[in-house]
């Protein structure tokens, strides 16, 4: 049986951060271009007549016009919320107690956590997203429930026990002892097996104690591979709210600080209200920021500076922050990421948000080693674009005179018709979209 495939199209390739210097030195696009798997592996990306000649046995995938990208990755999910996505009027406070918990507490039935991750999983990958970073609840059968579900997709997947121990119901509190001893035996149960990887998961200050805070950070001391993932200054009145639960804290990020969780394998989301003391903290100790724009305008909460952020070289993800977030799709969330980089002043180009969706937030997870980029020796998780997927992106690409106006009607107006076909560890899975 040959193990090599040989995909031909335009590819999308990156070799640095279009975010900290000029694009065109960062990202191109090859519209002759070809990829050539074997097993779960990228083996060699170069021009399509070379490659039809160095490998002429392979399988032969000819996507035409269509463009050869890494498969999406978000940053920041909450998977347990996924039949709660768009549902009406309320902020983060009122969403959390009206929405979120409620949901959550569904969970603990470990049938319903398997449903509602095979679910999410397969709309993730039917918008082109082959990896995530989630949140589950306090329940260890969601986080069970989630990496069974993803590994029988072979996918690659964070995700972590959300822990929560006040301010939130009855059925949905651990403790500080039991966040530490429940999160420590998933770890050992999937931190590094197949192609899952931990992340220790305080929900956010507010339902965490400093005790359980202080609990988790020893936890990640003792295991430092190990992500970390919180919500930092998303609106406002949860700043206030911090403030006051925390009366001795510097600021809303010092209440991480002090318990041991900060460091260059934290990654917070949101992130948009900022003190200058926090975003000088937070480049210093190489942290991460994931932005989630849908999810900010939805619930109203406000305008990350993503530019700014970028000139600290601080790493930046893309997130559609399920389901807090509108959508299922990163190209919605990159449509999102455009309009709210215009009301701050910034015009991100086609190739940041790209590079913003796939390679930055791999980076963002410590897996740009692994994913997110088209080049020899990465995972071999691809997505293929439809660039004129609907009469109306057709039309405007039809007119465009650079490939990057090619494909910038389809980060504005696409959907899950844009997504062509997804590959999956070197496996071939069909959009249900067809």
């Amino acid at each position: 049986m040959n193990t090599q495939k040989l995909l031909l199209g335009q590819t999308f390739e990156t070799s640095g951060n279009p975010m900290t210097g000029p694009w065109q030195d960062a990202v191109r696009i090859n519209s002759a271009g070809a990829v050539l798997i074997e097993n779960d592996q990228i083996v060699r990306v170069a021009d399509r007549d070379t490659l039809r000649r160095d490998a002429p046995q392979a399988d032969v995938h000819d996507y035409g016009q269509h463009l050869i990208c890494p498969g999406f990755v978000d940053a920041h999910v909450h998977y347990p919320q996924t039949a709660i996505i768009a549902s009406w009027g309320k902020q983060l406070i009122d969403w959390l107690n009206t929405y979120t918990f409620p949901e959550e507490m569904r969970l603990h039935d470990p049938a319903y956590a398997r449903q509602i991750a095979a679910r999410y999983l397969d709309l993730a990958l039917d918008h082109g997203t082959t990896t995530m970073c989630s949140y589950t609840t306090i329940h260890p059968g969601s986080v069970d429930a989630f990496f069974e579900a993803a590994a029988t997709r072979g996918m690659r997947t964070v995700a972590g026990k959300t822990c929560m121990d006040r301010n939130a119901p009855d059925g949905l509190r651990d403790t500080a002892q039991s966040a530490y001893d429940e999160s420590k035996a998933l770890l050992a149960r999937w931190h590094g097996k197949g192609r899952a990887q931990y992340a220790i998961t305080p929900r956010f200050s507010p339902t965490s104690t400093p005790e359980q805070l202080s609990a988790l950070g020893a936890l990640w001391a003792e295991y430092p591979t190990c992500l970390m993932q919180t919500h930092l200054s998303e609106q406002p009145a949860e700043i206030d709210w911090v403030r006051q639960l925390f009366p001795d804290a510097r600021d809303y990020l010092d209440t991480y600080e002090a318990h041991g969780l900060i460091g260059d394998r934290a990654v917070y989301g949101h992130a948009i209200h900022l003190q200058p003391r926090e975003i000088d903290r937070i480049a210093e100790t190489g942290a991460a920021l994931v932005h989630c724009p849908t999810s900010n305008s939805f619930i109203g909460s406000g305008l990350m500076d993503v530019a700014g952020l970028a000139t600290r070289r601080i790493p930046l993800g893309l997130a559609t922050d399920t389901g807090g977030g509108s959508s299922f799709s990163m190209l919605r969330t990159m449509a999102a990421a455009y309009e709210i980089a215009q009301l701050r002043g910034t015009a991100l180009h086609p190739a940041q948000l790209m590079w913003l969706a796939t390679a930055g937030s791999a980076r963002s997870l410590h897996l740009h080693t692994k994913i997110g980029t088209l080049a020899a020796g990465y995972e071999a998780d691809l997505i293929i674009l439809d660039l004129a997927s609907t009469p109306a992106i057709a039309q405007r690409s039809a007119e465009a005179d650079t490939i990057w106006e090619t494909l910038f009607p389809t980060l504005m107006m696409g959907d899950d018709r844009a997504i062509a076909d997804v590959w999956v560890a070197g496996q071939r899975r069909a959009a249900s979209s067809g």
